[in-house]
């Protein structure tokens, strides 16, 4: 049976600022990318999401990001590789430890916004986080974007990896992400998504913003928890999944033979 990991980016929220439905989504996915301080969250929202995530059975992920609340971690920054690996070391060591506190084990590191963008393109910096991240355990797998350098430094730093693509975000046709700032970046109908779904999953293809057809890999399946249409977007493509015959199941599964 085919099987696909649903990720989704929570723990958001910051002090009395309210970001996401995490409640509300959480049933439907089986991996979580909870934010680690630096592009928001606090400590008592990450001791709460880790929970979440324990009683409703959903792997846990670091989302380290640029120190960047103000802009919520999607402006670029002039980073060298050695302040980034540090950078990610600093955010996997909080979350690992409300992680270690509730007594379950941190399974994956997702970077944020212009981190997870900027070192899809740039090899340093993809290097700086795999590197990172093998440093601080070798067993955590790196998850970033299907075909990008995340997934090439995480395979010359010995690291596990699972790739990932995108249900409501448009691809440019090199298969990065088309920049928030331009038209048509979002995907905000229910049945594109599906079908986009669908189609990364099971077939390994999806349609560039210029209508050309790429080539994707498809390990986790991540839906933005920030949206407006996230709680029905994660029903409904889980409905999909399943309707298919595809077994939604936790990252480490997913990835178990690799």
């Amino acid at each position: 049976m085919l099987k696909i990991d649903f990720n989704c980016d929570l723990g958001e929220s910051f002090g009395s600022w309210k970001c996401g439905m995490d409640e509300a989504v959480i049933p439907f996915i089986s991996s979580a990318n909870v934010a680690c301080g630096f592009h928001a969250s606090d400590p008592l929202v990450m001791e709460k999401t880790v929970e979440l995530a324990k009683t409703h059975g959903v792997s846990v992920g670091a989302h380290p990001g640029y120190p960047d609340l103000v802009g919520f971690g999607r402006r670029k920054m002039d980073v060298a590789p050695a302040e980034l690996k540090a950078m990610v070391i600093y955010q996997i060591g909080a979350l690992s430890a409300f992680c270690t506190a509730q007594g379950i084990k941190l399974a994956h590191v997702k970077p944020h916004g212009a981190m997870y963008n900027t070192a899809g393109k740039d090899p340093k910096l993809a290097a700086a986080i795999a590197e990172g991240i093998f440093e601080v355990d070798p067993g955590l797998i790196l998850l970033g974007l299907s075909g990008s350098e995340l997934i090439g430094a995480a395979k010359q730093t010995g690291l596990r990896y699972a790739r990932e693509v995108f249900a409501d975000r448009a691809y440019e046709e090199d298969g990065s992400l088309v920049a928030r700032s331009k038209q048509g970046a979002m995907i905000t109908d229910e049945e594109e998504a599906i079908g986009r779904v669908i189609g990364m999953v099971r077939d390994g293809k999806v349609s560039a913003v210029t209508g050309r057809e790429i080539e994707v890999q498809a390990d986790s399946v991540c839906l933005h928890g920030d949206g407006p249409k996230a709680v029905a977007f994660a029903e409904k493509i889980r409905e999909a999944l399943e309707g298919e015959g595809i077994a939604i199941v936790p990252m480490p599964e997913v990835i178990a033979d690799r």
